[in-house]
């Protein structure tokens, strides 16, 4: 039903800004909640930021809080704007979609997902 496709990862450099993209196809009420999350090497996936139904109910991780910002542009596409990026936010970082109206951090409550792109952030 729902397609993601995730874009705009790459090498930055530390304090750096990245902009990735999260392409949505399906019917809208199958992606009322959509969200980012990212997982490195040997970690657990972590949730990044997420909102709900018409955007509402942002939430950010506390590690990206003030960093981060959530927005959708003309195309409805996601975008998740990476400002000041540090050397811990190197990760593989995912787009999820999920049913409900609000945007849950646990990466068991999204039931699609996108292939993921490689953001990695150095000296």
């Amino acid at each position: 039903q729902v397609q993601l496709v995730e874009s705009g990862g790459g090498v930055v450099q530390v304090g750096g800004s990245l902009r990735l993209s999260c392409a949505a196809t399906g019917p809208a009420y199958t992606r009322t909640a959509m969200a980012w999350f990212r997982q490195a090497p040997g970690k657990e996936r972590e949730f990044v930021a997420g909102s709900g139904y018409g955007g509402a109910y942002e939430t950010y991780a506390d590690s990206v809080r003030d960093r981060f910002t959530l927005s959708r542009n003309d195309t409805d596409q996601l975008l998740l704007q990476m400002d000041n990026l540090k050397a811990e936010d190197t990760a593989v970082y995912y787009c999820a979609a999920d049913s409900r109206l609000a945007a849950l951090t646990t990466p068991l409550a999204y039931h699609d997902w996108g292939q993921g792109t490689q953001v990695t952030v150095s000296s």
